[in-house]
């Protein structure tokens, strides 16, 4: 199978704060008839999620334990995934699934709000945003896995 030709850069729109989000041709993957669109990223936030990967919260190593290695529905995940101007905290292009982890700092109106726009642009590629906070992953591990698996089911 042929891979197709990367689109050329384009703008992609504004945020409601007025800057310019950029849309990057698509990362590719496949192999022997397989392709895998991965969804456009930024290619400047790829070393900023690499040291988030080497960093990560003892709620993100948690749930990272259980994602893994095909563990939920046979589906890979990848973890610190730039995607458009966001590092998410983990993506499974599979099922068109974004999971964010939130710390106590995102109950602040504030960061309520970028939340709501970074959702919003997530949600305009067809991705579902699932958010858990930090106390329910290490506490109701469980629970939160059952809720991934079910999500993950109805969308692969």
């Amino acid at each position: 199978m042929q891979i197709p030709p990367s689109p050329p850069f384009s703008k992609w729109g504004t945020t409601s704060g007025g800057a310019t989000l950029i849309v990057f041709p698509l990362c590719q993957r496949g192999t022997e008839g397989d392709l895998n669109l991965m969804e456009r990223y930024n290619p400047k936030l790829k070393e900023n999620s690499r040291t988030l990967r080497t960093n990560m919260t003892d709620a993100e190593q948690m749930l990272w334990h259980h994602l893994r290695r095909k563990q939920i529905q046979g589906v890979q995940f990848y973890r610190q995934k730039p995607l458009l101007a966001f590092i998410v905290d983990f993506y499974c292009p599979a099922a068109k699934l974004v999971i964010e982890l939130d710390g106590s700092q995102h109950f602040e109106a504030e960061h309520q709000a970028k939340d709501q726009v970074r959702d919003t642009a997530l949600a305009g590629l067809g991705l579902r945003v699932l958010r858990f906070d930090n106390r329910q992953v290490l506490l109701e591990t469980d629970a939160v896995l059952e809720v991934i698996d079910k999500i993950v089911k109805e969308r692969v």
